[in-house]
């Protein structure tokens, strides 16, 4: 089902049929494989900058394609119908880890990091969380401190993905005082004497994402790694969360709807007391109680994709929008997996996958609560 709105040309349309064509080719026959495995193969990445997906929104001295929110919308809600979470996040990593590098980086450094993420020859991983931290991004304890030309790194981080395998890591570390006024941001590399990674794999979903734990000690990095100014890394990180929610709520929505179009399905097909699923009031009731949600929630991310793209910064309503869509996810993957009984109890249909990842979209880029409360700040309650 492609939602029809007028924010979409024909370009993106075009953009829209060559992304879910890749998804169908490269990804739905081989997802539940892979989740099984633990992880994909490091080629599908170039195959998806091939077609334009890894370097979409980003400059084109970069390697990168110049494009509105709406595409990233369309790329982010395509791959969500291969129904895979930890597919979608390790293989679009980069859109966390290289923005701040893109903006703030100095020309040498853009020069040198960018090219490859954008040709999906190098994995890009942004490291923030730490295992003391969590939501609590002023805490964080990770020092760089200044030596000569370089920075002296030491510290931990968790839950980051692309963990094992990123080759570019754009890491938050405290060079200042105490709070959100001592952070900067550092790009580090993955081979830098000091620096180490141990995997994070018994996770109730994501089961194919790479994610890790990073250890840094006394990591040189050189300060021409450094993103913008020295302790103005606090502001560079909360604008790459408004970015980080958009594309996680245009994926959740994404996640809904395959849910939605798995048990539709379904329901026409199976047969109980004598006719189809679908035939019983109570289930044609909980898919259009599932469709409601999915279109409003869809409505909201392109009001404010609209918004941003004409120069807005609605951060309250981005907050309120990652939990509209985490929670349309959580309803439709509760009621597909209801509704398809005891086959969506096994390992196998999109809905019950989607239904054990809707907790680390819930957490993850801003835990509901802290989105609530981020909220009703910017609106002045």
């Amino acid at each position: 089902m492609t939602t029809s709105s007028p924010f979409y040309t024909a370009e993106h349309e075009a953009f829209r049929d060559s992304v879910r064509a890749f998804v169908r080719k490269e990804i739905e026959p081989f997802v539940t494989e892979w989740d099984e495995a633990g992880t994909f193969p490091r080629e599908l990445y170039k195959k998806a900058a091939d077609i334009g997906l890894i370097p979409l929104g980003y400059p084109e001295e970069y390697g990168g394609i110049e494009a509105d929110l709406f595409y990233m919308i369309i790329a982010a809600q395509e791959l969500a119908m291969a129904g895979c979470g930890g597919l979608s996040a390790s293989l679009m990593s980069h859109g966390i880890g290289s923005p701040p590098i893109v903006k703030y980086g100095s020309e040498a450094l853009k020069q040198r990091v960018l090219p490859p993420i954008y040709a999906g020859e190098a994995i890009s991983a942004l490291a923030i969380t730490e295992p003391g931290g969590g939501s609590d991004v002023a805490a964080l304890k990770t020092t760089a401190k200044r030596d000569g030309d370089h920075y002296i790194v030491n510290g931990s981080k968790t839950f980051i993905t692309s963990g094992m395998r990123a080759d570019t890591y754009t890491v938050a570390v405290r060079t200042g005082e105490a709070g959100h006024k001592g952070i900067s941001l550092l790009v580090i590399d993955r081979d830098t004497p000091g620096f180490t990674r141990t995997p994070l794999d018994r996770k109730m979903g994501w089961w194919c994402s790479d994610t890790a734990t990073l250890y840094f000690d006394d990591c040189r990095v050189p300060a021409g790694n450094l993103l913008g100014e020295e302790n103005q890394g606090s502001k560079m990180i909360m604008n790459n969360f408004n970015f980080e929610r958009i594309f996680m709520a245009a994926g959740c929505i994404g996640f809904a709807r395959a849910c939605y179009e798995e048990v539709v399905d379904y329901a026409r097909q199976r047969q109980t007391f004598g006719k189809s699923l679908i035939e019983h009031q109570v289930v044609r009731h909980k898919l259009a109680d599932m469709y409601m949600k999915i279109e409003a929630s869809q409505a909201y991310l392109e009001k404010l994709a609209w918004r941003i793209d004409h120069g807005d910064n609605p951060v309250a309503d981005v907050c309120l929008l990652k939990n509209q869509s985490t929670l349309t996810m959580e309803y439709c993957a509760r009621e597909a997996v209801q509704t398809l009984g005891g086959a969506g109890y096994l390992r196998g249909p999109k809905s019950e996958r989607i239904y054990r990842e809707v907790r680390v979209n819930a957490i993850g880029g801003g835990a509901e609560e802290i989105m609530r409360d981020l909220a009703s700040r910017q609106l002045g309650l």
